[in-house]
C-alpha cells in the first residue's frame, strides 16, 4: 500500500524528520479534530492509471470525504444557491451556518498535513493563527459592513461557549463515563492560559469602567477608544510572547497525550495524506469558501434575527459558536470520555486564550485602520458574562481533579447566560444601560 501511496506522499521530496519528531508537536486542536476524521479507501483510486487523475482523486477523497462531516458538505452549494436565486434570507443564513461547521474541521486537518513538512514548530504557528479562522473572517466580515455589535457579539460568544459550554460537557460527560476512575489533569497549563484570560478581562473591564465612572459619556468617547487600541497592541504582544512560550520555551506544558495513540488507541496519521502544495491549495480554498459563507451569515443575521423571533445578541453569542466550532467541541468531549481531559482543556481553555488575546485586539486593530471606530467596551451585561465565566472556570480548574460535578456547574452557568440573552430584546443600535444613566443622572444635577 506504501508504494500506491508514494506519489503524493512524496509530491515535495522527502519528509522532514520520522514520524515520531512529527508527532512530537500535535497539539489538543490537532488531536481534537482527528478524532472526527476517517481512513480512506483508496482501493479504486489506486486503480486509476492516469497520475495527474489519481493524484486528484486521493485529494478528493482525503479532503472532502475524509471527516464524520461529510454529510453537512451539500450545505454550501445550496447556500450559494440560495443566495443567487433569491430564497428567503433566513434559509441563506441557516445553511450557511451548516456550511461553516465542516470547513473549520477541514482547515484544522489541512494545516496539521501542512506541518509534517514544515515541522512541529511552524505547524503550531499555523495551528495558532488559523485555529480560529471562521471566527475571524466572520468578524472582518462584519467589520468591514459597520456591524460591530455583531463583532463583539460573536466573539463573546466563541468565549463563553468555550469556557463553559465546551469545557462544561467535557468535564461532565467524561466524569460520567469515568465514574470509578480518578480524572486528573495538567494544572500548569490551565493556569497559563486562566492567568492570560484575566488579562484579556482586564483589559475589557477598563472601557467600561472608564466610561462609567464619567460624568458624561461624551467626554470618554474618544479616550475610551484610545484606551482600548493601546489595550490591544498590549493583547498582541502578550499573545505573540504566549506563542514563544507554548513553541519554544515551554513546548512540554502544550504538547497532546501520546502514548495511547502509539498503541493504536486513536486514529492518528503518523505519514501526511496529501503533499504539501496541495495542502496550500486546499487551505486557500477552504479559506475563501469560509470567507463566502461569511458574508452570507454577516449579510443576513438581521433577517433571521427578524424571521425567528430571536434577538442578534442570542444569534450572535450563542448560535453562532456553536455551530460555527461544533467539529471542535465534539473532538474535546470525546476525548473527555477516553479520559484525556489535558487534550479537552487544552481545546477549550486554548480556544477561549487565542480569540480573546489574538481575534478580538486584532479586530480592534483592522478596524482601525478601516476608520471603523471598534473598542473593547462590550457594555455592563456582555462584560458582566465574561468576568464571572472566567472567575467560575478559575475556580472549577484549581485543583487538578475533576468530576461531573463540576461540568454540570459550568453548563448550568452557560444555559442561565443564554437564557439572559433570549430574553434580552434591546436593539443592537441602543447604547448601555449604564451609559443611559449617567445621562440621565448629569441632565438631574445639571437641572
Amino acid at each position: 500500500m506504501a508504494s500506491l501511496q508514494e506519489p503524493w506522499l512524496l509530491e515535495n521530496g522527502n519528509l522532514k524528520g520520522s514520524s515520531k519528531e512529527i508527532r512530537h508537536g500535535r497539539t489538543a486542536h490537532n488531536m481534537s479534530s482527528s478524532s472526527l476524521r476517517k481512513k480512506s479507501d483508496l482501493t479504486l483510486v489506486s486503480k486509476v492509471r492516469c497520475g495527474m487523475l489519481r493524484h486528484l482523486l486521493t485529494n478528493l477523497q482525503e479532503v472532502i470525504l475524509g471527516t464524520k462531516l461529510t454529510v453537512l458538505f451539500p450545505a454550501i452549494p445550496l447556500a450559494i444557491a440560495a443566495e443567487c436565486y433569491g430564497f428567503g434570507r433566513p434559509w441563506v443564513f441557516g445553511l450557511s451556518l451548516l456550511g461553516l461547521t465542516p470547513l473549520a474541521e477541514r482547515v484544522s486537518f489541512l494545516t496539521e498535513q501542512i506541518a509534517y513538512y514544515t515541522g512541529p514548530t511552524v505547524g503550531g504557528l499555523l495551528n495558532a493563527t488559523c485555529g480560529n479562522a471562521t471566527e475571524l473572517i466572520i468578524a472582518i466580515f462584519a467589520l468591514w459592513q459597520h456591524k460591530i455589535e455583531v463583532v463583539k457579539y460573536s466573539l463573546l460568544g466563541s468565549i463563553l461557549s468555550n469556557l463553559l459550554l465546551v469545557l462544561g460537557t467535557s468535564l461532565f460527560c467524561g466524569g460520567i463515563a469515568n465514574l470509578g476512575k480518578e480524572q486528573k489533569y495538567d494544572r500548569r497549563q490551565a493556569d497559563v492560559n486562566t492567568l492570560l484570560l484575566l488579562l484579556a478581562l482586564l483589559c475589557h473591564m477598563l472601557p467600561l469602567l472608564f466610561r462609567i465612572s464619567a460624568a458624561s459619556v461624551s467626554l470618554t468617547e474618544v479616550p475610551t477608544l484610545q484606551l482600548s487600541r493601546v489595550s490591544s497592541i498590549i493583547m498582541l504582544l502578550a499573545y505573540i510572547t504566549y506563542i514563544i512560550f507554548q513553541l519554544v520555551t515551554h513546548r512540554q506544558l502544550f504538547e497532546a497525550q501520546e502514548e495511547s495513540e502509539e498503541h493504536g488507541d486513536d486514529l492518528s496519521e503518523e505519514t501526511p495524506v496529501i503533499g504539501f502544495w496541495s495542502g496550500i491549495v486546499w487551505l486557500v480554498g477552504m479559506t475563501a469558501v469560509i470567507a463566502l459563507l461569511s458574508e452570507f451569515v454577516v449579510g443576513t443575521i438581521e433577517d433571521a434575527s427578524e424571521s425567528w423571533g430571536l434577538s442578534v445578541s442570542f444569534i450572535s453569542i450563542i448560535l453562532l459558536p456553536i455551530v460555527g466550532n461544533a467539529a471542535e467541541h465534539a473532538g474535546a468531549v470525546i476525548f473527555a470520555f477516553k479520559n484525556k481531559l489535558d487534550i479537552s482543556l487544552g481545546v477549550a481553555l486554548g480556544s477561549a486564550t487565542q480569540i480573546s488575546m489574538f481575534v478580538v485586539p486584532l479586530c480592534v486593530i483592522v478596524a482601525w485602520i478601516l476608520g471603523i471606530e471598534m473598542d473593547l467596551n462590550f457594555n455592563l451585561l456582555e462584560t458582566g458574562a465574561l468576568a464571572l465565566s472566567i472567575i467560575t472556570t478559575a475556580f472549577t480548574l484549581q485543583d487538578g481533579t475533576s468530576h461531573y460535578l463540576k461540568g454540570l456547574a459550568l453548563l448550568l452557568c452557560y444555559v442561565v447566560i443564554g437564557a439572559c440573552f433570549f430574553l434580552s430584546k434591546t436593539p443592537s443600535s441602543h447604547g448601555n444601560a449604564i451609559d443611559l444613566g449617567v445621562k440621565s443622572a448629569a441632565g438631574v444635577v445639571g437641572a
